[in-house]
């Protein structure tokens, strides 16, 4: 039984000789309470500490009599309420949620646990809602249809940012208009934010829905067009691993972590900074951050350190000492990939691009099957989750995965020094000895 009532404590006596009205509740065996907004003095009490002051009791009658209606509505669910949970949903029930305030405890959340990137995507939409309604409090009442219509307007339009700096100045940018595929994820990151809400302040167990209405259910989001292939050749891998750059530069960071990428069946960038991975043995083991809070097995991957990884590995092993922030890479990776295509002729080459040739050779060139490259990315198959329960994880797939593709480098490394071997076969038998090849070459020089 449930039990509603007010109370006023004596030794909860102020200094200044008040009491706070507080509401007692009593359920499940348990007693919480609530404070409330009006204070008493011993002159409206009773010596029993029971209010007599009429103006005074009809107000808090109105509040108890507020309480015990919803209770009443939800009283088949109740049981599934224990008496705090019974306290914190009165007391919030009547109170605007405000969804900005959410997104920033669900990112702190996320971040929390080590999804980096997810956090990092929900912060920009964040900030964008903020400038699109002009203000940083936002009731989920004010996220309609059309406000979500008008969202996508504003996304598609240039608009004016305005963001404090380091130096605790406001800095106003201008914003060109949003490329179709960038809406798309503008908008389905912010359905993401908003079912969060839904799933953390409605509690279908017992009817206790603080968010009436989900306006993503009659909004849709347009399907993202067909992006350009990110892959490029093995030549062209080669070409990028042996491109002459000036040490220190962003230049080579760029170059070393697209191969170690490679190498690693794809690592990200995020994983490598972390350095949550450990080397047990000749394996790197790691807990893939962008799905491990997704995952019963928290993206737990094992991938084989080959000799060209293991030198990059231990060079770049302490990358959030040289970088804050998983951010603060990419920006880096960024920098020096677009140095990268230029030398190497290679247009739009990003880092993620390792990741995409590594799954593109692994199936069209070495014909590993789509399975066993899911595997070795560290994707999950949704449509094969109840068998993967059965399954013992065999590392070994991915081990011939990884040989499948780094071994069309190394081959084309021993044709390229087999043909550079008969060429210096063929002018050593013309002209009897390399000092004999290098005067002649010599003498032709202008």
């Amino acid at each position: 039984m449930t039990t509603i009532s007010s109370k006023v404590f004596r030794h909860h006596r102020k200094a200044d000789g008040t009491y706070n009205v507080k509401i007692c509740i009593y359920h499940q065996k348990e007693r919480v309470y609530i404070d409330t907004a009006h204070y008493v003095t011993d002159k409206k009490l009773t010596s029993i500490l029971t209010i007599k002051d009429p103006v005074l009791i009809r107000l808090i009658n109105q509040t108890l009599d507020d309480y015990r209606e919803t209770i009443s509505r939800v009283s088949n669910k109740i049981d599934f309420l224990d008496a705090r949970e019974l306290r914190d949903y009165l007391i919030s029930k009547n109170e605007a949620i405000d969804f900005i305030k959410f997104c920033q405890l669900h990112i702190d959340s996320l971040d929390k646990n080590g999804q980096k990137k997810s956090a990092a995507n929900y912060r920009t939409i964040r900030y964008s809602l903020i400038d699109y309604f002009k203000k940083d409090k936002v009731s989920t009442d004010e996220i309609t249809l059309n406000s979500i219509r008008g969202y996508e307007q504003y996304l598609k339009s240039e608009r004016t940012i305005t963001r404090t700096n380091q130096f605790g100045k406001l800095v106003t940018t201008y914003s060109r208009k949003l490329s179709a595929n960038s809406i798309n994820n503008y908008l389905r990151d912010f359905k993401g934010l908003y079912s969060a809400a839904l799933s953390f302040y409605n509690n279908t167990h017992s009817d206790i829905v603080r968010i009436k209405h989900n306006p993503f259910e009659h909004f849709k989001i347009a399907d993202a067009t067909q992006t350009k292939k990110r892959n490029i050749t093995i030549t062209q891998v080669r070409k990028i691993r042996d491109c002459m750059v000036v040490s220190d530069t962003s230049a080579e960071l760029a170059r070393d972590l697209f191969m170690l990428s490679f190498y690693l069946c794809g690592i990200n960038a995020a994983d490598l900074h972390a350095c949550t991975y450990q080397v047990v043995g000749d394996r790197v083991e790691y807990n893939r951050s962008k799905t491990k809070g997704k995952r019963k097995d928290n993206a737990f991957i094992s991938i084989k350190v080959i000799p060209e990884a293991g030198a990059l590995l231990y060079k770049y092993r302490n990358l959030s000492k040289r970088y804050a922030t998983s951010e603060n890479l990419n920006a880096a990776l960024s920098t020096g990939m677009r140095q990268i295509s230029e030398i190497t002729l290679i247009p739009d080459v990003t880092y993620y691009w390792a990741r995409h040739t590594f799954a593109n050779l692994a199936r069209n060139t070495c014909r590993k099957s789509k399975d066993d490259i899911a595997l070795a990315l560290n994707h999950v198959d949704q449509a094969r989750k109840t068998t993967d329960i059965y399954l013992a994880k065999d590392w070994s797939i991915i081990d011939e995965v990884q040989l499948a593709v780094v071994s069309l480098l190394r081959k084309l490394d021993k044709r390229e020094a087999a043909f550079a071997f008969r060429i210096q076969h063929f002018l050593v038998r013309k002209y009897g000895g390399l000092k004999e090849i290098a005067d002649s070459l010599f003498a032709k020089l202008p």
